[in-house]
């Protein structure tokens, strides 16, 4: 008997030590699995504990279905700092799993959500579900074990991610959004047949206005509830894995919406989001911006990084507006902020926040990524945190997105007066690690569609498209690409509407669908389109200055030393017996032409192989067919064997862009 109590005591001695522990470290700012011990968290005894930070409330109280949303349940506060606990049956859930905490202040009361509540119910209604996310069976251990064998060669893999919008991607026969188990179905085919390696999701935690689209969070912790439940989501990110499909999320530490239930002055003062008026609020956004100096928030949100690479199984998250989280005058007018002692308008705060937020999730997840939407030139953002860096494995080039999109939209006969639109990017191209976004953003609010901002008319706007796109699959930098760009939608995205389907039953969207999808896969299986990303030893311009001509050359070496050139012409103007210059004597194949009759072109194409000849300085060239809009990539073929198989078995590509023209592959 001595012994079992002896035994009992240590266990609740040790189970008491551990939450005074957690609760320190939360204070302190280093509790980074902050959600195994905020919340609500199903105990071995069969009670259910409720945590929550509340340090300006007088009192807190649970309140739910089972109380009539009364005040019989109080919690007990445990930490001078604010944390309140209670420990409830399970049974109370016995009718419905509905709750909130009920916040009491000296003048008023409000009812909250859980801040760290793991499901809601679905909105309009805001209060959170209890639901256990301990127990899936999760059957993507193959998939994790690739991805950490490869984590760290992953600047020499190829990256090409398709961004989807979950409420609008498909309806059903009944025009509703797909479930999470329905889509994966969908994009699991869709995603391998089109050769994207991974998906990622527009903000998929819980949210209360889809017109957000899903950009304003109430429940960081939370899937949304329109498509499933938590298990549900687990299930969709593991069919995905068990595909060879990678899933990244969107994340959003900047700001929070001023939702009654959310975070917004969470126990009737500023909490979670800054207290001074300089930086409290966007005001553009109408959002509030996250304290993140502040020792609990950080832990709630670098927690929160965490949680859904470790519950969820995410191969990396991409976070947005981090510009707006880097500057301190960041949508301000004069007078409505103030700078640094130093006269400076860089957050420092957010520095020290970013810095801690890559160097825990690295240590955490070395084999998941980090990636930064911040449109600034911002040095260092995915340069190491020992030299002075963000610590973000990939950032944006929006540089890059602006410039050629708004190139695109010039009237050909002055694109020679804007040529460095095309080539300045390469001035910068390897200062980060740069990811070529063609976002929802671009496609939005009046900008057009990516098909529709090209110059032209109709059929000109679909080769211009497809040589805008042979320019994206191989300048350096890895690769996105928003839902419906690829069947060139012509009208804006909406998040109310599915993409429009059903324009592929038309010959000119099919066979520019087609051109994406073989485009793809050369880029999947041709090491020189991505093993160089970020040196100068995958690039060398061919021509860079052919500025009359609006067409430029390069190539893109791999790291054996083997190359595919790019060729691309900017104008409705055929160039027949163009001479390109290659590097080395022998053989060249095509391995894409856009003008091949498989992707809508007029077919005049390049020959299955051209030998290359010598000018007068003895420099190496081909001469080529260079079509309206046409953009091409050529390969040398070295061994008498590849000039004598078809070019299909060589890259293997012959299943991904069909039977007809076999000038093309």
């Amino acid at each position: 008997m001595e012994n079992n109590s002896f035994k009992e005591n240590h266990i609740a001695f040790d189970a008491h030590s551990k939450k005074c522990l957690a609760s320190y470290l939360f204070h302190e700012g280093t509790n980074f699995s902050a959600y195994e011990y905020m919340g609500a968290h199903l105990c071995d005894d069969g009670q259910i504990v409720f945590r929550v930070w509340a340090p300006n409330a007088k009192s807190v109280f649970l309140s739910g279905d089972f109380n009539n949303w009364g005040n019989s349940m109080p919690l007990k506060r445990i930490t001078k700092e604010g944390i309140f606990e209670i420990y409830a049956p399970q049974s109370i859930f016995d009718k419905s799993d509905l709750y909130k905490y009920k916040i009491v202040t000296d003048t008023k009361e409000y009812y909250k959500a859980d801040p760290y509540g793991f499901y809601f119910e679905n909105p309009p209604q805001t209060a959170t579900r209890f639901f256990d996310i301990k127990g899936f069976e999760w059957q993507d251990e193959q998939y994790l074990n690739m991805r950490k064998n490869t984590f760290d060669k992953w600047k020499s893999l190829p990256l090409n991610i398709y961004e989807l919008h979950v409420g609008s991607f498909m309806k059903n026969k009944q025009g509703n959004s797909l479930s999470y188990t329905e889509l994966a179905v969908e994009l699991i085919s869709y995603v391998k047949q089109m050769g994207y390696t991974h998906v990622e999701l527009m903000p998929i935690m819980e949210h209360p206005f889809d017109g957000s689209w899903g950009y304003q969070l109430c429940g960081y912790y939370a899937p949304t509830s329109r498509f499933g439940n938590p298990f549900d989501f687990m299930s969709f990110v593991n069919m995905l894995h068990k595909a060879g499909i990678g899933v990244i999320l969107d994340w959003v530490p900047a700001h929070f919406p001023k939702d009654a239930h959310g975070l917004y002055e969470f126990d009737g003062k500023p909490l979670y989001e800054y207290q001074g008026k300089d930086r409290m609020e966007y005001k553009e956004w109408g959002t509030r911006k996250f304290d993140v100096a502040r020792n609990e928030v950080e832990c709630f949100l670098i927690s929160n990084a965490s949680f859904w690479c470790e519950m969820y199984h995410a191969d990396g998250l991409r976070i947005d507006a981090v510009a707006s989280m880097l500057y301190l005058d960041y949508g301000k007018n004069p007078g409505e902020w103030f700078p640094n002692k130093d006269g400076t308008n860089k957050s420092y705060e957010s520095v020290a926040f970013f810095q801690k937020l890559s160097e825990v999730f690295k240590k955490k997840h070395p084999d998941c990524m980090l990636i930064a939407e911040e449109s600034t030139a911002w040095p260092g953002v995915t340069h190491s945190c020992d030299n002075n860096g963000l610590g973000f494995d990939y950032k944006w080039n929006m540089g890059w997105m602006n410039d050629i999109l708004s190139y695109c939209t010039l009237d050909p006969v002055y694109r020679k007066y804007h040529h460095d639109k095309v080539t300045f990017s390469m001035v910068y191209a390897f200062s980060e690690n740069f990811i070529l976004p063609i976002s929802h953003d671009e496609v939005v609010h009046g900008k057009k569609s990516l098909l529709d901002k090209m110059w032209g008319n109709y059929e000109q706007k679909f080769s211009c498209c497809k040589a805008f796109f042979t320019y994206m699959m191989t300048h350096p930098g890895k690769k996105l690409t928003f839902m419906g760009c690829e069947i060139g939608q012509f009208k804006e995205w909406d998040y109310k509407e599915s993409i429009e389907w059903f324009l592929l039953d038309y010959p000119m969207y099919k066979a520019f669908q087609s051109f994406v999808r073989a485009l793809n896969h050369i880029y999947l299986t041709c090491p020189a389109l991505y093993e160089n990303d970020f040196s100068w030893e995958g690039f060398e311009w061919i021509s860079a200055d052919n500025k009359n001509q609006s067409v430029i050359s390069y190539r893109r070496i791999d790291k054996q030393g083997n190359d595919a050139i790019a060729v691309i012409n900017f104008t409705p103007v055929e160039r027949k017996d163009f001479v390109l210059s290659v590097p080395k004597k022998g053989f060249y194949k095509e391995l894409i032409n856009s003008n091949s009759t498989l992707y809508g072109g007029s077919g005049k194409t390049n020959r299955t192989l051209i030998k290359s000849r010598k000018n007068n300085r003895n420099d190496n060239f081909i001469k080529i067919t260079l079509a309206s809009f046409g953009g091409c990539i050529f390969t040398q073929i070295k061994s008498r064997a590849c000039r004598q198989r078809s070019a299909f078995k060589c890259y293997k590509t012959k299943s991904l862009v069909g039977e007809g023209d076999k000038n093309n592959v």
